[in-house]
């Protein structure tokens, strides 16, 4: 079933953090609760872009999530591209969070309706977020792949982010999605229920 509204936000994270991150959050960098085993898996050239000022918007106070799996980022990461360590697929976790729980917590966070770099894209505060799906389109943030010759912008579209001021409490994370049934057990053994966590081939190149 094609999927109609933006309801959730995706994180996808090395699965040795699966433990810490369920039971703190997620919190910036320079936090005194940051684990100092963290495994980062992102594109480091990325990262230092983002330590910059966009329209008074510092970026590195923020902690970003995607409107939809299958991200560009992602792709990079599984095929070791750009200079990146190469993940497999299994060593590699979403973490879900619901739109409608931010709304209901009043938890402070903008979104954008593409890459947050682009001189094209648009930022919004959380008084828009009800109206997500007003803003950020869900056909785009759920494409399997963005490359269109009738489309350039299709992938700082599908590229929109959910940006959370400086941390996110446990509570908030509904759930997980792994690549296989041997990810899965791996976070049942760490005490995740397994009403929480859901494999899906289908999220991942």
């Amino acid at each position: 079933m094609a999927v109609t509204e933006i309801k959730y936000g995706f994180r996808i994270t090395h699965i040795d953090n699966i433990p810490y991150i369920d039971r703190v959050g997620f919190v910036l960098p320079d936090s005194p609760y940051a684990s100092t085993t963290y495994r980062s898996i992102g594109d480091q050239s990325v990262i230092a872009k983002r330590r910059t000022i966009i329209d008074g918007i510092d970026l590195t106070q923020y902690i970003p999530f995607y409107f939809g799996p299958r991200s560009v980022m992602l792709y990079v990461i599984q095929h070791g591209y750009n200079g990146v360590e190469k993940h497999k697929p299994e060593d590699i976790v979403y973490c879900v969070i619901k739109i409608a729980d931010l709304i209901a917590g009043n938890v402070e966070c903008l979104f954008t309706d593409g890459h947050a770099l682009s001189a094209f894209t648009r930022f919004y505060d959380s008084q828009a977020l009800p109206a997500v799906n007003r803003y950020v389109s869900c056909q785009d943030v759920y494409e399997c792949y963005w490359k269109s010759e009738n489309d350039t912008d299709l992938k700082r579209r599908k590229e929109a982010e959910l940006l959370i001021k400086t941390s996110l409490h446990r509570d908030y994370i509904c759930g997980y999605v792994v690549y296989n049934e041997e990810a899965k057990q791996r976070l049942l053994d760490w005490g995740i229920d397994t009403a929480r966590i859901i494999v899906s081939k289908s999220y991942y190149f």
